[in-house]
């Protein structure tokens, strides 16, 4: 029996150790996350959708600090987005090119529920968990958590997702930027 005390207190003893080792390396090798991909990362709308060309909204923010991205590249954060993210920055405000992004407006996605066959493939593909259902179930939209990735809509096999523009209510409605006309300066 003195054996085994023996060999539970060194077990206990190399436990500590490797412990307070741990501990200390914890607080001694810390690296600290830059503050302003942080910042740029609040700003940006958390879709996860890829339309930046990014694979999420912190990827697309760490290129952004890095100076690796331009500010312009993200439809769901729209010209507010971009707006917020030139203030911040300290950059001129810079509206989507012509043609490489098609801003759309804010919407949510909708299942016609007659039609779905319960395939889970759109809950497979949802980056924030707005899809409730379950296997060869009928499945619903929660709507308050839907980003408006757009995600869902290509592994549909019978198309039964359709994009619903959020309408305009006193609860999400704000002012919209002034637009001031920029005059060409004669020199």
């Amino acid at each position: 029996m003195s054996g085994f005390l023996t060999a539970l207190a060194i077990m206990a003893a190399l436990a500590i150790l490797l412990g307070a080792i741990l501990g200390f390396a914890s607080v001694r090798f810390r690296v600290e996350a830059d503050p302003l991909v942080d910042k740029i990362d609040a700003i940006l709308p958390q879709t996860q959708c890829g339309q930046c060309s990014f694979p999420g909204c912190r990827p697309y923010a760490e290129a952004i600090a890095g100076g690796e991205a331009d500010i312009n590249q993200c439809p769901p954060g729209g010209e507010d987005g971009i707006r917020k993210l030139a203030e911040l920055l300290g950059v001129d405000f810079k509206p989507f090119d012509e043609g490489a992004i098609e801003v759309k407006p804010k919407s949510v996605a909708l299942i016609d529920e007659t039609t779905c066959i319960g395939c889970t493939l759109c809950i497979q593909a949802c980056p924030v968990d707005a899809i409730v259902g379950a296997a060869k179930q009928m499945h619903t939209i929660i709507a308050s958590e839907c980003t408006g990735c757009e995600l869902c809509l290509p592994p549909c096999p019978v198309d039964c997702i359709q994009m619903v523009p959020v309408g305009t209510t006193v609860a999400n409605w704000k002012w919209s930027y002034p637009v001031i006309p920029i005059k060409a300066v004669k020199a």
